[in-house]
């Protein structure tokens, strides 16, 4: 059977699967959802599960992950064991609203006090209570450009919804544990929306881990709305198994005079493909995008980012660093779109990589298309070993070799630790990327599980 062949088989799997269970999510789900679905299985039959020869993931061959049978979470399944039990990765001294979401399904089931007027639930619960909140549902997560967000979409039940009215600040972050366990292994879809009001502030902070050694699939889409002179800080730590996919997807719209931040650390997991991209709507608006990868034996990585300065302006950052050891690999595709018109825009970019073998691989792309002539705009990536003349230094005053690298790889990896504004988290993750450059993490994640590690 050729390649060709079996890519179109695999394809047609997940769109037999939809047509099995479509009546049932259907009937299942209120009309605001509902009312993207049917379009977005159409576009992901037109675009089929990516392959290389897709522009978008020609460094990610996502068909192996998609080959394994899986067993499908369209219901929600209730964890007998509390939080406390099965996170130990926290974060001391640090007071968060607590949730847990497993296999994409929301539990709130923790701690934390919200203001008056702030909404943090189960998406499934909004969109049949109050589906006016979701009037945006659907409206920047674009099925027709991403066949990943068509499936999302069209698998789409429940997540985490997020509601802060205008001119409220969210003094303690929303902290979000997103765990994937079963007695199988499992495809989760889980489907997440922010909305943060005008004037409002929030810190969401999302931690990925995975609790058993089958293997998993996560696809993930996030919509945040960042209203006129709205702050919005989005955190995510993903800590997963090797046997685990990882397809995590968020989308940022801002106004005039918003901030928003991004910040993914990356310390574990099998196949991870972060996709991120932002519209600056609104003059003024900036936005900040940071992450750190740290891979090995054949662990993947894929940074994909878009920023569209649609207004004049606006300002957007971006910094990815990567340190890859024995055969592990990773990819960061960055694109910058100044649209006709968005003058005075100041936008920068940079992709740094650190390869500690011969065997790792890097791939990295960053683009500019700017339709505008009075900008500010400049991209760079690098790829390198350890810098052996700045190893002997070291060890000429009396450092071992082991310890100076230690020291190297952490003043690399510390440019983004350091755009942590959570004090706390920075110190948490400060003390893990220590142990995880140093060996000291387990190779799966903190937990009270024996995971498996192949």
């Amino acid at each position: 059977m050729s390649v060709v062949t079996d890519q179109v088989d695999l394809s047609l799997k997940y769109t037999a699967h939809y047509n099995e269970v479509k009546n049932a999510l259907f009937e299942d789900s209120a009309e605001v959802l509902n009312a993207q679905r049917k379009k977005a299985f159409q576009d992901f039959v037109k675009q089929g599960i990516p392959t290389r020869k897709d522009e978008n993931y020609k460094y990610t061959n996502l068909q192996p992950s998609f080959a394994t049978d899986f067993e499908f979470v369209h219901e929600k399944t209730v964890l007998a064991t509390a939080n406390e039990e099965v996170f130990k990765c926290d974060v001391p001294n640090l007071n968060t609203n607590l949730a847990l979401i497993q296999n994409g399904w929301f539990r709130k089931d923790g701690k934390g006090d919200l203001p008056a007027g702030v909404i943090f639930d189960s998406l499934e619960k909004i969109a049949n209570e109050k589906p006016e909140l979701l009037a945006a549902y659907g409206s920047i997560a674009n099925t027709e450009e991403d066949p990943m967000v068509a499936l999302n979409t069209a698998f789409a039940k429940d997540g985490f919804f997020l509601y802060v009215p205008k001119g409220v600040n969210v003094e303690s972050p929303i902290q979000i544990i997103n765990i994937l366990k079963n007695d199988v292994d499992t495809y989760a879809t889980q489907r997440n929306f922010i909305y943060v009001e005008a004037g409002a502030k929030a810190q969401v902070l999302w931690c990925d881990h995975t609790l058993n050694s089958n293997q998993y699939l996560s696809n993930s889409v996030t919509e945040i709305f960042v209203g006129d002179n709205a702050e919005m800080e989005f955190y995510t730590v993903q800590n997963q198994h090797n046997k685990a996919t990882n397809l995590n997807s968020v989308f940022v719209k801002q106004g005039r005079d918003s901030r928003a931040t991004t910040h993914t650390t990356t310390l574990h997991g099998g196949m991870i493909r972060n996709n991120l991209k932002f519209m600056l709507d609104g003059e003024n608006a900036e936005a900040h995008m940071y992450g750190m990868a740290f891979m090995d034996r054949k662990q993947h990585v894929d940074n994909f980012t878009q920023v569209i300065h649609a207004v004049p302006h606006c300002e957007s950052n971006q910094l990815y660093k990567n340190v890859l050891d024995e055969q592990s690999s990773g990819a960061f595709s960055g694109r910058i779109h100044v649209v006709r018109d968005a003058q005075k825009t100041n936008a920068f970019q940079r992709n740094n990589n650190l390869l500690l073998t011969d065997e790792a691989t890097m791939q990295t792309k960053p683009q500019l298309i700017i339709d505008a002539d009075d900008v500010k705009c400049s991209h760079g990536a690098t790829i390198g070993q350890i810098d052996e003349e700045a190893l002997f230094y070291l060890r000429a005053r009396g450092i071992d070799e082991d310890k100076a690298r230690l020291m190297m790889m952490n003043a690399f990896t510390h440019e983004v630790v350091n755009e942590i504004k959570i004090e706390a988290l920075r110190d948490r993750i400060d003390d893990l990327v220590d142990k995880r450059l140093s060996g000291d993490l387990a190779r799966c994640h903190e937990c009270d599980y024996q995971c498996e590690c192949d």
